[in-house]
C-alpha cells in the first residue's frame, strides 16, 4: 500500500511515517499543501493522510482539487478541530473519506488507513494463497505448508504483491514504487536483497523467480 502523509509538523509526520512503514506500507511525506497536490498528481497513492492546516495551500483546498481527479486517493483528514460540525464539513463539503481529530491513537490511525484502502475497487482478500503459501493480511501472518514464517514488513509487502500477481512477473520498478518510497534509488540492490532473504525464509531458492527483463514472480 502506498501512502502520502501531508503534515507540516516534522516530528509528527516522521513518527506517523515510521509507524506505517512498520505496518508494511510505503510512505512518502509532504510538508505543504502544494507539495501534497503535486505528489498526488505524479504518484498513484492508495491513501492520503491530509492535515487541514498546511502552509502555501490549505488541506481543505488540496482535498477539493484532488476530488476533481478521475481516480483520487482515499483521503483521511487530520485536524485539531474535532467538533461535529468540523467533521461534517470535512466529510460532506470537502469530500474527505474519513476524518480523525488530533491527538489520536496510532492504532486507530492504522485501522482507518487500512479500512480506506479496502474501499478501493476490487480490494485483495484478507487471506491470500499461492501454492503452499498462505498470507493473512489482517493478522500479518504468513505460513508455508502450515508452518509460520517470520517476515519483515518489506518482505511481507513484497510477498503480498507477488501473490496478488498470481504467478505473473512484477517489474522491479513496480516493486520499488509500491513497497518502498520516493527516496529509494531504483538502481539500489534493496529489492534484490529483500528477494534473496524472502527465498530463504520461504524455504526454497527457486520460490521467487527472476525473469530477465520482466521482474520477479512466484514459482507456479
Amino acid at each position: 500500500m502506498r501512502v502520502l502523509v501531508a503534515e507540516d509538523h516534522r516530528i509528527l509526520a516522521r513518527t506517523v511515517a515510521t509507524g506505517l512503514r512498520r505496518q508494511s506500507m510505503a510512505v512518502d511525506l509532504a510538508a505543504s499543501g502544494d507539495e501534497a497536490e503535486r505528489m498526488c498528481l505524479l504518484t498513484d497513492y492508495d491513501v492520503l493522510i491530509l492535515d487541514r492546516d498546511l502552509p502555501v495551500l490549505s488541506g481543505d483546498e488540496v482535498c477539493r482539487r484532488l476530488r476533481e481527479l478521475v481516480d483520487p486517493p482515499r483521503i483521511l483528514m487530520l485536524t485539531a478541530a474535532g467538533g461535529i460540525e468540523d467533521k461534517v464539513y470535512g466529510l460532506e463539503h470537502l469530500g474527505a473519506d474519513d476524518y480523525l481529530a488530533k491527538p489520536f491513537d496510532f492504532a486507530e490511525l492504522v485501522a482507518r488507513v487500512r479500512a480506506l484502502s479496502r474501499r478501493a475497487p476490487k480490494p485483495p482478500p484478507l487471506v491470500l494463497r499461492h501454492g503452499g503459501i498462505c498470507m493473512d493480511r489482517d493478522r500479518r501472518e504468513v505460513r508455508v505448508d502450515g508452518k509460520e514464517v517470520d517476515l519483515t514488513p518489506k518482505e511481507f509487502a513484497v510477498l503480498q504483491r507477488l501473490i496478488e500477481a498470481g504467478g505473473d512477473a512484477v517489474p522491479h520498478g513496480e516493486l520499488v514504487r509500491s513497497v518502498w518510497d520516493e527516496h529509494l534509488d531504483p538502481r539500489t540492490s534493496a529489492v534484490r536483497a529483500t528477494i534473496s532473504r524472502l527465498r530463504g525464509k520461504l524455504g526454497a531458492p527457486d520460490a521467487v523467480v527472476a525473469d530477465t527483463g520482466e521482474g520477479y514472480r512466484l514459482w507456479r
